[in-house]
C-alpha cells in the first residue's frame, strides 16, 4: 500500500504547533523561537513533508517564480544578466522563468502579459519604445526594467551608456585618432545615448563621428557592414561599434579584406563579453557590468515584491574602460 504523503496538519501535530504556524514557517513569512523552529524542522525531516507549490500559490497568491525577458540569449551580455539574476533568485528561494524575444518587437506585449500571470514579478529588457512601455506598470505585477525609466513610474537598473561612450571617445583621442566612425543600431534605446556620449567627447577636440548602421546587433551584421566602413574612400582611423559582437564581426571581416587591426584601424565595443578577451587582437571595450546588472535587478525586484521598495528608481552602474590590443596609438 502506498504511503500517504505527509500533510501540513501532520507536521503541526508532530511539532505540537498550529497548522498556521507551520504554514508561516514553511513559506518564510514569519520567524519563531529557536526551540519551535527546531521542532518543526525535525518533524518536516522525519515525515518527509514537501510543500505543494501550486497549493501554496493558491493560498498566498504567489508563484515563487520570477520572469526575466531578454532580447537575445545568444548575446553573452544577456547570458551574463541571466546568470547574475539567477544567482540571487536561487539564494532567495525563487525559480527563474526566462524568455528570449529574439530581438523582435512584434510579440513582446502579448508575451509580457501572458508571462506576468505566471510569476510574482518581471525583469524586462525590451525594444519597445518608451511611449509604449507605460502599460508595464499596469500589469499588476512588480517590474524592474533595464534602462532609465523611473520617470515612467517603472523601477529600472542599467549602466551609464553615455559615460561609457564618452570614455571610449576620450581613449581614442588620447591615442591620436581624429577620424572616428560609429557603427550603431538605431532600434536599441541605448544607441542614442552611446552616440551622444561619443560625439560629446569628440566635440571637446572640435570633432564629430561619422555614422553607419547595422540591421542587427550581432557579429554577422558587423561582418556585412565591414566593407562599407573599412573600404570607404576615406577610411576612418578608429571605429566604435554598438556592442562587442558587432566589433568582433568587423574585426573578423577586416582580416579577409586585408585591413590590419589595429595597425590600419582601431576598433572598440561595449559590454566586455568574454569572447573579446580571446579575439586576435583582444578587443578594447567598456565593461557595463552585465552580471552585476542582473544581480542588482533581481535584488531590487525581490525588495519590490516584499513591499520594501515603493518609489520608482533608476539605479545606474558605473562602466569601466578595458583597453586591449585592438587599439593602438595612431601613426603620424
Amino acid at each position: 500500500m502506498t504511503k500517504r504523503p505527509a500533510t501540513l496538519r501532520d507536521v503541526a501535530a508532530a511539532a505540537d504547533v498550529s497548522t498556521a504556524t507551520v504554514s508561516k514557517f514553511v513559506n518564510g513569512n514569519q520567524r519563531f523561537t529557536a526551540e519551535v523552529e527546531a521542532r518543526m524542522t525535525a518533524a518536516i525531516a522525519e515525515l518527509g513533508y514537501q510543500s505543494n507549490p501550486f497549493a501554496r500559490s493558491m493560498i498566498t497568491g504567489q508563484t515563487g517564480a520570477i520572469g526575466v525577458v531578454i532580447l537575445d540569449i545568444r548575446n553573452p551580455h544577456f547570458t551574463a544578466i541571466v546568470k547574475g539574476a539567477n544567482r540571487v533568485a536561487v539564494s532567495r528561494g525563487y525559480n527563474l522563468l526566462f524568455v528570449d524575444t529574439e530581438e523582435s518587437r512584434a510579440p513582446e506585449r502579448e508575451l509580457l502579459e501572458t508571462l506576468s500571470r505566471r510569476v510574482d514579478g518581471l525583469i524586462v529588457s525590451s525594444r519597445l519604445p518608451e511611449e509604449a512601455i507605460a502599460w508595464l506598470a499596469e500589469l499588476g505585477k512588480p517590474v524592474v526594467f533595464f534602462g532609465r525609466l523611473g520617470r515612467l513610474g517603472i523601477h529600472s537598473v542599467g549602466s551609464d551608456g553615455y559615460r561609457a561612450a564618452f570614455m571610449l571617445g576620450r581613449h581614442l583621442l588620447e591615442l591620436g585618432h581624429r577620424d572616428i566612425a560609429y557603427v550603431g543600431f538605431k532600434a536599441a534605446r541605448w544607441n542614442q545615448e552611446r552616440q551622444r556620449g561619443l560625439n560629446d567627447a569628440l566635440a571637446e577636440a572640435g570633432l564629430s563621428s561619422r555614422s553607419f548602421e547595422v540591421e542587427a546587433p550581432n557579429a554577422e551584421a558587423g561582418e556585412r557592414i565591414a566593407s562599407k566602413v573599412l573600404l570607404a574612400p576615406r577610411r576612418p582611423d578608429a571605429v566604435v561599434a554598438y556592442n562587442d559582437l558587432v566589433a568582433l564581426g568587423l574585426m573578423s571581416e577586416a582580416n579577409t579584406l586585408g585591413v590590419r587591426i589595429p595597425d590600419d584601424v582601431s576598433i572598440v565595443g561595449f559590454d566586455n563579453i568574454q569572447f573579446g578577451r580571446y579575439a586576435s587582437p583582444a578587443l578594447t571595450t567598456v565593461d557595463l557590468q552585465s552580471e552585476r546588472m542582473g544581480q542588482v535587478a533581481m535584488q531590487r525586484l525581490i525588495e519590490v515584491i516584499a513591499g520594501d521598495l515603493t518609489q520608482p528608481f533608476d539605479e545606474i552602474l558605473e562602466p569601466r574602460l578595458v583597453p586591449r590590443a585592438s587599439t593602438r596609438r595612431r601613426n603620424t
